[in-house]
C-alpha cells in the first residue's frame, strides 16, 4: 500500500467516524426554535410572501444575498480572465458530424422546457419553493445541455455580460428604493404587498427574485461557456 492510499484510507475512516457520531446523536426537533418560530410567524404578515425562505433571503438578509451574488460575479470574472484564450471555431463538417439528429431533436425540445421551468421557479419564488438562485441555476442547466449536445454552438458572452450587469444595477437600484421609500436596503414594502398567496403579492420580492434569477443564470452561463473552451 502506497502512502497516498494509506492517507486516503485514513481520511475515509475519519469521515465514517464523524458521520456515525452525527447519525447516532440525531434527534428530530418536534418544535421550532424561538428564532425560527418568530420568522415563520412574522415574515408572512410583515412582507406578504408565502415562502418564508425567499422572503428572508431577499429582505431580512438582503446584504448577505447581495454579497453572494457579488462572489458569483467575481468567480465568473476570474474564470474569464484565466480562460481568456478561446479555441478556434470548429469546422461545419465537424459540427454536423458531432450533432446527431436524435441529440438535436431532443435538445430542441428539452431546452425550451427547462427555460420555461426555470422562469416559473424564479417568478413564483415568493409563493412556493424556488427563487432567483434556484431558477437561475435551472436556466444555466439549459445552457449546459445546449453546449454539451452541440459542441459547435456559441453563446454571446457580450450579451450575457450586458444582461448580468443590467440585472445587477437594477437589483441595487431596488435596494436603494427600499432605503428611500421603506425601512431599509432591499425593503420590499415600498410596493403594495397585495393579497397574500396571489401572484401579485409580496411587494417588490418578485421583482428582486426575477433580477437575481437573470443575474445568476447569466453568470453561470458565462462560466460554462468559458470552461467549455
Amino acid at each position: 500500500m502506497t502512502r497516498g492510499q494509506a492517507m486516503a484510507g485514513l481520511a475515509l475512516v475519519m469521515l465514517a467516524i464523524i458521520f456515525a457520531r452525527l447519525v447516532s446523536n440525531y434527534a428530530e426537533l418536534e418544535h421550532l426554535r424561538p428564532l425560527a418560530a418568530y420568522y415563520v410567524q412574522q415574515a408572512p404578515a410583515d412582507l406578504g410572501a408565502a415562502n418564508v425562505v425567499t422572503a428572508i433571503l431577499i429582505t431580512y438578509r438582503g446584504f448577505d444575498t447581495l454579497g453572494e451574488v457579488a462572489v458569483l460575479f467575481m468567480v465568473a470574472a476570474s474564470v474569464g480572465v484565466i480562460l481568456e484564450r478561446r479555441s478556434p471555431e470548429p469546422a461545419e463538417s465537424d459540427r454536423q458530424q458531432a450533432l446527431s439528429e436524435i441529440v438535436s431533436t431532443c435538445t430542441g425540445i428539452l431546452v425550451p422546457i427547462i427555460l420555461v421551468f426555470g422562469a416559473y421557479v424564479i417568478v413564483n419564488g415568493h409563493l412556493s419553493a424556488g427563487g432567483g438562485f434556484q431558477g437561475g441555476a435551472i436556466v444555466a442547466s439549459a445552457v449546459l445541455l445546449k453546449l454539451v449536445a452541440d459542441p459547435g454552438a456559441r453563446i454571446s458572452l457580450t450579451a450575457l455580460s450586458i444582461t448580468e450587469s443590467l440585472a445587477g444595477i437594477l437589483y441595487v437600484g431596488l435596494g436603494v428604493l427600499g432605503i428611500v421609500l421603506a425601512g431599509g436596503f432591499l425593503d420590499s414594502r415600498f410596493l403594495p404587498l397585495g393579497q397574500f398567496g396571489t401572484f401579485l403579492s409580496g411587494g417588490a420580492i418578485p421583482l428582486v427574485s426575477a433580477l437575481l434569477g437573470i443575474k445568476v443564470g447569466a453568470e453561470l452561463s458565462v462560466i460554462l461557456e468559458r470552461f467549455r473552451d
